[in-house]
């Protein structure tokens, strides 16, 4: 056995470890993995989140750290970490990571005293590789990013309508993959069932297939193959229309909201609801976030990109942003193709060079960047009213 190695080993814990101390070994990266810290850099600074502790560094105008520290994430923790930074002085800014996710209690907190806060993307991974990973650094490197500018996002306050529809959306979306999955199931257990039940199933469609095994007999014990499947029809059908129902009432919500808060952005030829969800979801309830109608672009994916290689030189498809309202521009843009609308076909003609009315990948970014044109202000129109007239003007 190498001896020599115990304590200072660099082959793995499987290689040299006996077994006891592997174990231990692996629950001491489970342990240190699920604590979760929050990296906050001050005066300038910056959060980088998680969900047991925020790690708050403070730096002065000029770059120096003055101090560093840890805080539960409670509203007392809060507390005690803004006390904490004003005791070197007065807060400039605040950067967090993570202000939808884990920073997300951190960031209300802060917005709600009036501290200017801004959204910091995750530390450069080739930074860290040069200089390693520890909470303090992730800290000091966020406080930097803000301090040198390039963290100048502003995060969504959540506190109007926008958040209303965003949680009633993301449930129905969540509603609906299960629904999916559990329609693909019952069809997959109607084609695989036992001879008899299958020929009984043979040719329906699936709205006829969920009431059919809806009204299957539950056999209680089950003691063959064919008992067994139709319990389990039975309920994949019962699961299906309880998510049908769900569906439906998240959907009359969200679109209650929708036609009070924006009822002008439903007026665009192929906006539909959820389109004109994903889109709202996407600006959030502060608009001035969005700096400008280029910016708005830009946040759906659709702000041109410059690709150029020598004599070469054109535009192609945006791949980053918000995939969300980049889809719902892509699908007005198919709408207003299929049931053409005058400018579309006017457009897509004079696009293409055989006079054909056909759309290529280049056409269809310029329609989404034209639509993003289109849908900027009357979006921002819609987020500059007060939440409450957005609510109850219905």
């Amino acid at each position: 056995m190498r001896r020599d190695l115990i304590g200072t080993c660099d082959v793995g814990p499987s290689q040299c470890c006996p077994p006891h101390r592997r174990q231990r070994h692996f629950a001491d990266q489970r342990k240190r993995h699920g604590q979760h810290a929050t990296r906050l850099g001050l005066r300038h600074r910056r959060v980088d989140t998680h969900a047991d502790e925020h790690v708050a560094v403070v730096l002065n105008l000029l770059g120096k750290v003055l101090g560093g520290r840890a805080f539960p994430t409670t509203r007392a923790g809060y507390a005690r970490l803004l006390e904490w930074a004003s005791s070197f002085g007065v807060i400039d800014r605040i950067g967090i990571e993570g202000t939808g996710s884990w920073g997300r209690g951190l960031t209300l907190f802060c917005l709600s005293r009036g501290l200017a806060v801004r959204d910091v993307d995750r530390p450069d991974r080739r930074a860290r590789r040069s200089r390693g990973k520890t909470d303090l650094l992730d800290a000091e490197a966020a406080a930097r990013a803000v301090l040198a500018g390039t963290a100048a996002t502003l995060p969504k306050t959540g506190d109007g309508p926008v958040e209303m529809i965003r949680v009633l959306h993301i449930t129905r979306e969540t509603a609906v993959k299960a629904r999916t999955q559990a329609i693909n199931q019952l069809r997959a257990l109607a084609v695989t069932a036992p001879l008899e039940l299958a020929e009984q199933l043979r040719g329906l469609s699936r709205r006829q297939l969920v009431a059919t095994a809806t009204c299957f007999e539950a056999a209680a014990p089950v003691t063959d193959p064919t008992g067994a499947t139709r319990l389990a029809m039975r309920t994949l059908a019962r699961r299906i229309e309880a998510l049908t129902d769900e569906i439906a009432r998240l959907e009359t919500e969200r679109d209650r909201i929708i036609d009070a808060a924006a009822p002008a952005l439903l007026e665009i030829k192929g906006m539909g609801y959820h389109a004109a969800a994903s889109l709202l979801v996407a600006a959030g309830d502060n608009p001035d976030r969005l700096r400008s109608e280029a910016a708005f672009a830009k946040l759906c994916a659709v702000a041109p990109m410059p690709v150029k290689s020598g004599r070469t030189e054109r535009h192609r498809l945006n791949h980053g942003g918000d995939r969300q309202a980049n889809r719902a521009l892509h699908t007005i843009v198919v709408s207003r193709i299929r049931w053409p609308d005058e400018r579309t076909r006017d457009y897509v003609t004079r696009r293409n060079r055989n006079g054909q009315y056909k759309a290529d990948l280049d056409t269809i970014r310029r329609l989404k960047r034209y639509i993003a044109r289109e849908v900027y202000p009357i979006l921002i129109d819609a987020l500059s009213t007060p939440p409450e007239k957005s609510v109850t003007a219905a």
